[in-house]
């Protein structure tokens, strides 16, 4: 296996775990949570769809039974990021991302009612871990623990929520015979058509007005950093790796959600918080393997 295909999943984490930094500085700049998904989204299908010309066009063609799915996935998107946003703005970057980071707990879950997977004493392990490393990120164990907004929790568990929905209505596409490329499109498609009557493009204005040439460039960086290029590593990572060995090394969002808190925000951890987050990781890690191995 090329070096490249393992740095390029571990490459997704970090851009994954950047999000934060764009959001807030949107934020800061008037832009609101719908206005924001709306740019990330439209803007990454021009994206999306180069990935498509360049690899097979083939993949733009789809059957009347795929719409349902695709609109479900970009309904999943939609509110993964609207949770998620949410929960960057009133929460430590580490702790939402942390949250968001649960998803295959609640995969576990819906496996386990939609398709009678079962569940094993490790993954039940796994998920007393995910529970415990959680609640020493939130630093409700410290005395002198600082104020977490409980909204910013429930936002982001949410996301992990609509992220696992997601993740269960994709595979049922891809066992359908379709490719991640031509989901993500038309999921962002569906996101694009949902998201316009709830957009200020007076917002988005106002915003480009401040300083054209360099914050054009930002919602382009934004929309392919935090969305397009990391889905676009990932999935080209799958071709040269089995699933549970691409999340792995993906799993390092969260330690990239902290560091970039600690940097851009003053973000500083406890070692509790820290601990926290390396359990959860290892958690993860664990409960990702396990269900690789049955597969």
């Amino acid at each position: 296996m090329k070096k490249i295909y393992l740095l390029l999943p571990i490459i997704a984490g970090i851009m994954f775990g950047s999000t934060g930094i764009f959001v807030r500085t949107l934020t800061e700049n008037g832009v609101d949570s719908t206005t924001l998904l709306f740019l990330r989204f439209s803007i990454a299908i021009l994206y999306i769809a180069i990935a498509i010309f360049l690899t097979d066009k083939s993949l733009l063609k789809i059957n009347k039974e795929d719409i349902p799915l695709f609109v479900l996935c970009g309904l999943c998107i939609l509110g993964l990021n609207l949770c998620y946003n949410s929960s960057i703005n009133t929460v430590p970057l580490s702790l939402a991302a942390i949250l968001l980071s649960t998803a295959p707990v609640f995969v576990l879950v819906l496996e386990y009612f939609l398709f009678k997977e079962k569940i094993t004493s490790i993954k039940v392990l796994c998920v007393i871990l995910v529970l415990i490393g959680c609640t020493l990120v939130t630093g409700l164990l410290e005395e002198n623990s600082i104020d977490i907004s409980w909204i910013g929790i429930i936002a982001g568990i949410g996301s992990a929520i609509f992220w696992a929905i997601y993740s269960v209505t994709s595979r049922k596409s891809i066992d359908m015979g379709r490719h991640t490329f031509t989901i993500l499109l038309y999921s962002l498609i569906t996101i694009t058509i949902v998201t316009i009557p709830f957009t200020s493009f007076t917002q988005i204005a106002n915003f480009v007005s401040l300083n054209p040439v360099p914050n054009v460039l930002f919602l382009l960086l934004h929309s392919l950093v935090s969305f397009a290029l990391p889905y676009v590593f990932i999935t080209i990572s799958l071709n040269h790796m089995d699933a549970g060995t691409a999340v792995i090394l993906s799993s390092g969002e969260p330690i990239a959600a902290l560091a970039f808190g600690m940097i851009f925000y003053m973000e500083m951890p406890t070692v509790l918080m820290v601990c926290g987050v390396a359990i959860t990781i290892v958690a993860l890690i664990l409960l990702s393997r396990s269900s690789a191995n049955e597969v």
